[in-house]
């Protein structure tokens, strides 16, 4: 399974967003030295979750969603926490 769509599983299993964008950013910051060793992605998500959360509180859950991940395949992550209407 490719990055995209194993972020993409981990986010809907672990939050079940209402809303969920991914985009691959990686072609934009090719050829700069910390690009090396994973990609570059933005992520536009609102969820129930992120109700009463704080946004350091809300980006950690997206991080604890994407686990592993952070750590080889995802270099950078801009995160983008829409709260439920």
């Amino acid at each position: 399974m490719d990055t995209l769509a194993e972020l993409r599983q981990r986010l809907e299993t672990a939050l079940s967003p209402t809303l969920l964008e991914i985009s691959d950013q990686s072609t934009q910051h090719a050829g700069h030295a910390s690009a090396k060793g994973g990609g570059h992605y933005t992520v536009v998500i609102r969820c129930a979750a992120f109700a009463d959360k704080s946004l350091i509180q809300q980006h950690r859950l997206v991080y604890d969603a994407a686990g592993d991940l952070m750590d080889s395949a995802v270099h950078a992550l801009s995160i983008q926490v829409k709260k439920p209407e």
